[in-house]
């Protein structure tokens, strides 16, 4: 029971990021080779859904002082995790070569290439092992979610929601509207 008390936060976000794998594997089982566009499109769907939610949280607690860097850090692994598959998936309907053929492929490669040591050190032995480093390793997601938006836009699929949430997150960090809200939000108490 003190496990699941512990780590609530990071079981839902890990069931929330696990579920969509199950209708794309029965999809992809069902119709084959057929259906391989379609995955890679679903997958970099979610994949940037996590990038842009992972990235709302800094926002959220800002404006309400709620905060769990467990549940931050498993919504980034969700975040690498779909980034991989999705270029993965990408590679096997289009073949490595194409990443370089156009100028948002590329975008979309280095934007994974980025989210692999993200992910890699999203656990608290890492924190603890690059102290303040890791905070710096880490915000290098901010880069990830410019070029993902990048692809994304130029691609011209559905970005311009994932850019105004960014966006608005990005204001909010802004050290002088993030301290009048701060301020705010204590004189309210």
């Amino acid at each position: 029971m003190k496990f699941l008390k512990k780590n609530y936060g990071w079981l839902i976000v890990s069931a929330l990021a696990t579920l969509p794998f199950i209708p794309l594997a029965k999809m992809a089982l069902e119709n084959g080779a057929g259906s391989i566009d379609m995955l890679y499109h679903i997958s970099g769907e979610f994949a940037i859904r996590w990038m842009t939610a992972v990235l709302t949280l800094t926002p959220v607690f800002i404006l309400f002082g709620v905060t769990n860097l467990f549940v931050r850090q498993a919504m980034g692994i969700a975040t690498a995790v779909w980034s991989l598959l999705h270029f993965v998936i990408f590679i096997i309907a289009e073949g490595f070569a194409e990443t370089f053929t156009q100028f948002n492929y590329v975008l979309g490669f280095i934007a994974v290439l980025i989210l692999i040591p993200l992910l890699f050190t999203s656990n608290r032995k890492a924190m603890q092992r690059l102290k303040t480093n890791w905070k710096k390793l880490q915000s290098f997601a901010y880069l990830a979610i410019l070029l993902s938006l990048a692809h994304v836009a130029i691609l011209e699929k559905t970005w311009i929601i994932y850019a105004v949430i960014v966006g608005l997150g990005f204001i909010i960090r802004i050290p002088e509207v993030k301290t009048s809200i701060l301020k705010y939000r204590q004189q309210k108490k």
